[in-house]
């Protein structure tokens, strides 16, 4: 009863103080919610003191956020408060979890893409449509040349599709009718009407449908990276990359056989496991077998048939790999099931990226074909495949990962030139430079007149992870003194064995 006695001790604080009028109010274990209507707005700064009343009457809470709320969740009616706060019930507790949230601080990626100077938000473009720098840029381009590596080895190729396509093309995949409300549509002086696409698969069907496909021609599989654009609510985006209107998506299609499918779902789940343990995460993951709600087959399209090979198909791969896939009813695609790779980021928050979707549905809708072995047509199978899945919530995912360290092959900048006197070191230093830019290592050289102790810091604080500081004796001998991010000690290197070092740690991954 703590988090009601806490609810009700907020409440009764805020009417007497606020006059508000409450609308709704719930409890899911600690953390409570109060939507309120009040002529005054509540300020973060007042939680302190709110905090501080409650807890006369041993009650511990701490108040997490004030924001505003569309009443009864409907778009249409007017805006009202919501407060949310969390219950304890003893002050360690409370404390525990104040330094969690310290530590949440320093992983927030807003905060770190801002330090580091990784991309950006501006009023005029619009919120929920990140600018990426050219840092950021890097880190986004890298990671495409790793995921596309990765999966042409499994027989991806690359297409590209413009963002804009007729209304039809969404109605007939069926994405008009069930995402509507989150259909940005474009139109013209000139009488133009397009929508902005939200998905990539039915543009891909189109480049399918472009020749007379044969069965010795599958399977056909396409990746592509680009944007995809939702018409979220407006108070649901902000300058965070984890909810965005303009979204980077990276994902792919294969078309193929039935009797093809099963491997193909195979091999995409063996793209997932390569790219995620690069990152150390792939152990800390469990599968979703994400199928329909038992109760309603009415908001999904399709046959009976394929929706039930579709879904035990799934779980004999999961079975194959070892993947203890977990039903959970109610979350399959609109046109199939799907394994959601469902991982923990470094706040034990779940988050899910990337998913295996098969889909009997989409081909059939566009009359999608080959011709078979006895010269009849065949509908196709689609395989959709996320694996990177949007860039903005993976590049999120990571800076938080790492807080803003990131392995070598995808820093910005690998290796800052530091020299100790720009007079008498400033030639040997844009030798360097140069010699690592032909060897395609990212270098940048601080040839400002700071200190030597300033330049040092600011180079730790943009986390590169090797500095090269450069005197007399470096000059000399051809050599390099470097100073590894986190460490405060400096080894001496031959100039060509710290190239030839860089080089290898890179391929490594």
């Amino acid at each position: 009863m703590i988090n009601k006695k806490g609810l009700d001790l907020v409440k009764e604080y805020l009417i007497k103080n606020y006059s508000i009028k409450v609308e709704k109010e719930e409890i899911d274990k600690e953390v409570f919610k109060i939507e309120f209507d009040s002529k005054e707005r509540l300020s973060e700064n007042e939680f302190e003191s709110i905090e501080k009343e409650v807890e006369k009457n041993k009650v511990y809470i701490k108040l997490i956020r004030i924001s505003g709320v569309y009443k009864d969740n409907d778009k249409n009616k007017e805006m009202i408060q919501e407060l949310v706060g969390k219950c304890f019930n003893k002050k360690n507790e409370k404390e525990d979890y104040l330094k969690e949230l310290e530590e949440s601080k320093l992983r927030d990626h807003r905060r770190i893409g801002q330090d580091l100077d990784l991309f950006c938000f501006s009023d005029y473009v619009g919120a929920g449509l990140p600018l990426y720098t050219p840092r950021g840029c890097i880190i986004k381009d890298e990671l495409q040349k790793e995921v596309e590596k990765i999966c042409r080895r499994y027989g991806f190729e690359k297409v590209s599709c413009p963002s804009l396509a007729d209304i039809s093309l969404f109605e007939t995949s069926g994405h008009a009718s069930k995402f509507n409300d989150e259909l940005f549509r474009v139109s013209s002086p000139k009488g133009h009407e397009f929508v902005l696409k939200p998905v990539q698969c039915p543009h891909h069907t189109q480049i399918y449908a472009s020749k007379i496909r044969s069965y010795k021609d599958l399977p056909i599989r396409y990746m592509e990276s680009d944007k995809q654009y939702r018409a979220e609510l407006p108070g649901a985006v902000g300058n965070s990359l984890s909810r965005v209107y303009a979204i980077s998506i990276e994902d792919g299609h294969s078309f193929c056989r039935v009797d093809q499918v099963q491997d193909e779902v195979i091999g995409m789940c063996n793209i997932i496991k390569d790219f995620y343990s690069r990152f150390g995460l792939y152990e800390n993951c469990w599968v979703s077998l994400s199928l329909r709600d038992k109760e309603d087959h009415s908001k999904y399209i399709g046959s009976e048939e394929d929706w039930e090979y579709c879904e035990k198909m799934l779980e004999n791969v999961s079975d194959i790999l070892g993947l203890n896939a977990k039903k959970c009813y109610g979350e399959a695609a609109l046109y199939g099931p799907k394994l959601d790779f469902m991982f923990k980021d470094a706040l034990g928050r779940e988050v899910q990226i990337p998913t295996v979707q098969v889909d009997f549905s989409t081909p059939k809708r566009f009359n999608l074909s080959y011709i078979d072995e006895d010269g009849n047509k065949q509908a196709p199978v689609m395989v959709h495949r996320a694996i990177l899945g949007s860039y903005e919530r993976f590049i999120a995912l990571i800076l938080e990962q790492f807080k803003g360290v990131l392995p070598l092959w995808l820093s910005p900048v690998q290796v800052e030139i530091i020299p100790v006197n720009i007079k008498y070191h400033d030639e040997y230093c844009k030798k360097i430079k140069e010699l690592l830019l032909e060897n395609d290592i990212r270098v940048e050289y601080d040839n400002s007149e700071e200190r030597l102790s300033n330049k040092i810091r600011k180079s730790n604080n943009m986390k590169n992870p090797y500095s090269l500081i450069i005197g007399d004796n470096e000059r000399d001998n051809n050599k390099v003194s470097i100073r590894v991010l986190g460490s405060e000690d400096n080894k001496e290197m031959d100039l060509d064995d710290f190239i030839k070092m860089i080089k290898e740690e890179v391929k490594k991954r």
